[in-house]
């Protein structure tokens, strides 16, 4: 379905020494800047002082500059998305989580956060700027939650598919009854969201990590991360949505091996899809569909690599037609997690 994707160039866009960071999420700017937002300054994997963290370039991924903190909430935070509207507004989304307190060396700290500290701030979020970045609104709680975020369609609307679990909201605050998958609208720039939509799931099976895309057609595709602990089976799941994301097809099991999505709608209409995969040989990894999401290119490999703590790629497609993908990785042997990127460019599909 396309010819051989030519890989032009690799770098590391940010390391924190001695600090693990990750779960990034790049968008290209109407004025071509490029912003990347992600989860920094963090002990590991799983610790209580995550924040989110902004970098930036305005030569197309050539340089970039140091770590900006962007919120810093008193819980975890983590998986921070990105997306600019067309009227100029950035929006950026995240999740909180007390999860560190499992672990021993954390539960001192745990028990420093009141409830009260934990109902304000536990739950899903995303905030805005109206002036580049520079400084951002209070946050505003959202049901649902994604690793990269809402998107804008065609109409305005911003639609954000995320989880709606509601493990990740107070008691007091779980007013929407169906967990799962939720599809949430803007209609004012992302100031308020209601949930106008969930995404039915084949029974004992659940998703996460959702990802969706606006097709030329109106037709919506997400795709999910498949929530089984057998790394060789996680196969991406897949559902559509014709009406603007009010109803959506069951999801279904797809052959495409690794998680999460990210996807966007390419210049000449593909959609480009990408994805970390955490069996050998590990990686970065793309899809190309032509068609709309009914297939799927063979994969092209973005990248290798030697650990299976990587991932969350996310793309965006660059002035001159080429794609920038960025996503965490370990650089060197015994280094903590760095942001990383990969340019390339695809084939012509003929």
């Amino acid at each position: 379905m396309t010819r051989e994707a030519e890989i032009l160039s690799k770098q590391v866009i940010c390391k924190e020494p001695g600090r693990y960071i990750g779960w990034p999420t790049i968008v290209r700017t109407r004025t071509g800047e490029l912003f990347i937002v992600f989860s920094g300054d963090r002990d590991e994997h799983i610790c209580p002082w995550g924040k989110m963290e902004m970098v930036r370039s305005t030569d197309n991924g050539e340089t970039w500059t140091e770590p900006v903190v962007i919120r810093n909430t008193p819980l975890d935070d983590r998986d921070a998305g990105l997306l600019q509207t067309s009227a100029g507004v950035l929006i950026a989304s995240w999740f909180t989580s007390i999860e560190f307190g499992a672990n021993e060396s954390y539960q001192k700290h745990a028990q420093t956060l009141s409830q009260e500290v934990r109902d304000r701030w536990f739950g899903h979020w995303i905030h805005r700027s109206t002036d580049g970045g520079a400084t951002w609104e209070e946050p505003i709680r959202v049901v649902g939650s994604a690793p990269h975020g809402p998107v804008e369609l065609s109409d305005g609307r911003l639609l954000f598919l995320g989880n709606g679990a509601h493990r990740h909201l107070p008691v007091r605050l779980r007013t929407f009854k169906a967990a799962g998958l939720v599809a949430e609208v803007s209609t004012d720039q992302g100031l308020s969201w209601q949930v106008m939509g969930t995404v039915p799931t084949p029974e004992g099976i659940g998703l996460g990590e959702p990802h969706v895309v606006e097709a030329k057609s109106g037709k919506l595709i997400g795709m999910f991360r498949y929530g089984t602990r057998i790394l060789e089976e996680k196969f991406m799941f897949q559902s559509e949505s014709y009406d603007g994301g009010r109803t959506w097809t069951e999801a279904y099991k797809t052959t495409i091996l690794g998680y999460p999505p990210h996807l966007i709608r390419l210049e000449d209409d593909r959609i480009l899809m990408v994805y970390g995969v955490r069996v050998p040989p590990f990686g970065e990894r793309a899809r190309v569909s032509v068609d709309e999401g009914e297939s799927w290119s063979e994969e092209i490999v973005l990248c290798h690599d030697t650990s299976t703590d990587l991932g969350y790629p996310a793309s965006t497609q660059l002035s001159d037609g080429t794609i920038l993908t960025v996503y965490y990785q370990i650089d060197k042997p015994r280094e903590t997690t760095c942001l990383m990127g990969t340019r390339w460019r695809l084939g012509d599909g003929k």
